[in-house]
């Protein structure tokens, strides 16, 4: 286990070369990330959602695939404007812009989001390997799908054109398959009209839609998507970097709506074969299997059908596999070797579906894969948010922040999602606590939980707003190093300065040698307050602390440039104690703070140091 670089998915970073003098082969080399992405779009979650609306609701879910896509495309969007712009992925933008708490809270949604994604592709592929071969049961298909961990090294180490290439392979022979397989069902083309036109018609049409929204934007994709890009070598001045965002775009549009192409073709294949034939209840991907043969006349359907299956599993659990390599690199700053970081992924996939297979049956699989995908719908409100704060944000994006329009749809679509997941949830509550035996155990457990998600999501959403000062462009902890600006006059002893490297920083020490002039000697005060720093103290050595050290000492030169005497300390965990024995330790005379003039609401949410330490300390405090 190892601290990871800068670099989102180092191995490969910058290492394909887009700067060629042909335009065509300069736009064929930005190909390649966006169908590695569109393959999360159509894995065998989407298939069980799809085949579920189709068979049961006709064509009247379509509309929900097209704003789905559409939506996917913007989204997907911005990840590649962010990676290109900013340099880092989704995980480390989170992981700069906000608290610990919140990101450990992201980093095991974004887990759970994979593992649910994970589980659809172990479930999908076991299936089709029973559908083509008989013989092999679900459990042993199940424990097959150990072994593609191998393929992705074995890809990977190839290099990541090669991966592509791959992944692309597989998606023309889903599309391929998909195509014939319509071609041999005969849908009706009016009916298929009539499905754009928006409409809910029950509770159990929400659900199937919202499961559809699930297993279209995938919260994952939006995290590997921001890398992606950044395996692409490009000249990084502002025309270069508008020429990788357009590129990228068009790869995205055309990668993603033939991902739209075979969701929608599932679902109309399902009207077409079954609901049009008064089968309304097929929600398994096996019966789907099944039933074509009979329903189409065709023997090569349900083969095509089988053979698509495996490959959309095949090349979703791959993607999901570096999904997760980003997720963990970027929220906790580590890395694991990639083999044991996919048969961990692997292996929380397949302990629940074996569960499931031996537990309760064969039977249930269509259920649980729908499961899955309202648990990836159900997270992606938390990788939505962050992303539309970061890209919307002037001094990260600089001149390639999104335009007004295309934030007021992001907006729109998240209101959207995160309003249909809360509808859905609430409504799965209310049934639930009135149906159970053991409703008070619920209502002390699962409803505390979801009211600590709303929170949470609450905070995602409002306190960038709040706070408008906080643009990283680069790995450092602080921003920029701001260099004071002195202003001299009058006197004192020991004055004790707290600074953390911010504008404020400036107000603190002018009025500090305001008070005490040459006369006085100084002592500058930070405090580490990192995971690191909490649980070590002075012990902890990593980049926060060398870099904030470097600050102090650039502080404190400057001062005694200017005849000032003074000396530094780092202090470390919460602020509040943290700073009084510093002072107490230094026989300081008077402590020197800048204030951020924060509001009561900004306090109540981000917290105050000052109150804490004026109570604990016994010499003045001055606020500037």
């Amino acid at each position: 286990m190892n601290k990871a670089s800068g670099k989102s998915l180092e191995e490969v970073n910058a290492s394909v070369n887009t700067n060629s003098k042909n335009r065509w082969r300069s736009l064929f080399a930005f190909f390649g990330p966006a169908y590695m992405i569109s393959v999360g779009y159509m894995d065998p979650g989407n298939w069980a959602t799809d085949i579920a609306g189709g068979s049961k609701f006709g064509y009247s879910l379509i509309w929900v695939l097209l704003m789905s896509n559409l939506t996917a495309l913007l989204l997907q969007s911005h990840c590649a404007r962010l990676g290109i712009v900013t340099g880092k992925d989704l995980a480390q933008a989170s992981r700069e812009n906000y608290p610990p708490l919140v990101n450990l809270f992201l980093y095991a949604l974004a887990e759970t989001a994979i593992a649910a994604c994970d589980l659809a592709e172990v479930i999908g592929m076991a299936i089709g390997i029973h559908l083509l071969f008989p013989h092999v049961t679900l459990v042993m298909g199940v424990c097959i799908t150990v072994l593609d961990t191998f393929v992705l090294l074995f890809l990977l180490n190839r290099g990541i054109r090669k991966l592509e290439a791959f992944i692309i392979s597989l998606v023309l022979l889903i599309g391929v398959s998909f195509f014939i397989q319509l071609t041999i069902a005969k849908p009706d083309l009016g009916e298929i009209a009539k499905g754009i036109i928006p409409g809910i018609a029950n509770e159990d049409a929400l659900y199937i839609a919202i499961g559809i929204i699930g297993a279209t934007v995938m919260p994952h994709n939006l995290y590997l998507h921001s890398s992606l890009v950044q395996t692409r070598k490009y000249n990084r001045d502002t025309a270069g970097i508008k020429r990788a965002i357009k590129f990228n775009v068009i790869d995205s549009t055309i990668a993603l709506n033939l991902a739209l192409f075979v969701n929608a073709a599932i679902l109309i294949l399902a009207a077409a074969s079954f609901y049009s034939k008064g089968l309304n209840d097929v929600s398994e991907i096996q019966d789907a299997h099944r039933l074509l043969e009979p329903m189409l006349g065709s023997t090569l359907a349900p083969i095509l059908f089988a053979v698509a299956l495996i490959a959309a599993g095949q090349s979703s659990t791959i993607t999901g596999t570096l999904a997760g390599q980003v997720v963990m690199e970027g929220y906790l700053n580590l890395r694991l070797q990639p083999w044991i970081r996919r048969l961990l992924t692997r292996l929380v996939a397949i302990v629940p579906a074996l569960l499931v297979i031996i537990m309760i049956g064969e039977s249930s699989t269509g259920k649980l894969l729908i499961l899955s995908q309202v648990i990836l719908s159900l997270q992606l409100g938390f990788a939505i948010i962050p992303l539309i704060h970061f890209v919307s944000d002037k001094n990260k994006m600089r001149e390639f922040v999104i335009p007004f329009w295309q934030k007021v749809l992001s907006w729109i679509a998240a209101i959207i999602i995160i309003g249909l997941n809360i509808k859905m949830v609430f409504n799965e509550l209310t049934a639930w606590i009135t149906s159970s035996e053991n409703a008070i155990l619920i209502s002390f457990t699962i409803v505390p939980l979801c009211l600590f998600c709303a929170l949470m999501l609450l905070y995602i959403i409002v306190v960038p707003f709040i706070r408008k000062r906080d643009a990283v462009l680069n790995a450092k902890f602080h921003g920029d190093y701001i260099p004071i600006i002195f202003s001299e006059d009058i006197q004192y002893n020991t004055i004790a300065i707290s600074v953390d490297f911010s504008s404020s920083d400036n107000k603190a020490i002018n009025k500090a040698i305001g008070l005490g002039g040459t006369k006085a000697e100084y002592l500058l005060v930070h405090i580490l307050e990192s995971a690191n720093a909490v649980v070590y103290g002075e012990d902890a050595f990593d980049m926060e602390r060398e870099q904030d050290y470097q600050f102090l000492k650039q502080h404190a030169e400057q001062l005694d440039e200017r005849g000032y005497r003074c000396k530094i300390a780092l202090g470390y965990g919460n602020p509040k104690t943290a700073i009084p024995a510093l002072v107490l330790k230094n026989n300081c005379d008077i402590l020197v703070m800048g204030t951020h003039g924060h509001k009561t609401f900004k306090d109540i949410l981000l917290g105050t140091t000052i109150e804490g330490v004026r109570h604990n300390i016994k010499i003045p405090l001055v606020l500037v």
